[in-house]
């Protein structure tokens, strides 16, 4: 079993729980983490800039991770989100096995599909 920690930054409290929670709606994760008040320093376009952002942590599997960073792109604000995945590499069985359960437990559903 190879799960994975996936570490995403939002600009808002309000965007990191709209983006974790379909990322638990789709089964693509298991369960999201929502940190506010990390302070960032980071280049963009030539300058070094400063802001407030909110850490996103996602717990899912290895055969996840791609559908994970794809839905990340298509809702997040920002052109170029951080979204990056750390291997597991070792912890609680249970809690290990849970991942793995939580995100199986239905295929991811197709945000572009409408209810029936």
């Amino acid at each position: 079993m190879q799960n994975r920690l996936v570490y995403i930054t939002a600009g808002s409290m309000d965007e990191a729980r709209r983006i974790g929670r379909a990322l638990v709606e789709e089964r693509l994760v298991a369960c999201v983490n929502l940190i506010d008040g990390m302070k960032s320093i980071y280049w963009w376009q030539g300058a070094v800039e400063e802001g407030s952002e909110v850490v996103v942590i996602a717990k899912t599997t290895a055969g996840r991770v791609g559908r994970v960073v794809e839905r990340v792109r298509a809702l997040h604000s920002y052109s170029v989100p951080c979204v990056v995945a750390l291997p597991i590499e070792s912890g609680n069985d249970a809690f290990m096995t849970w991942i793995a359960r939580e995100t199986a437990g239905a295929a991811p559903r197709d945000p572009d599909q409408s209810a029936a």
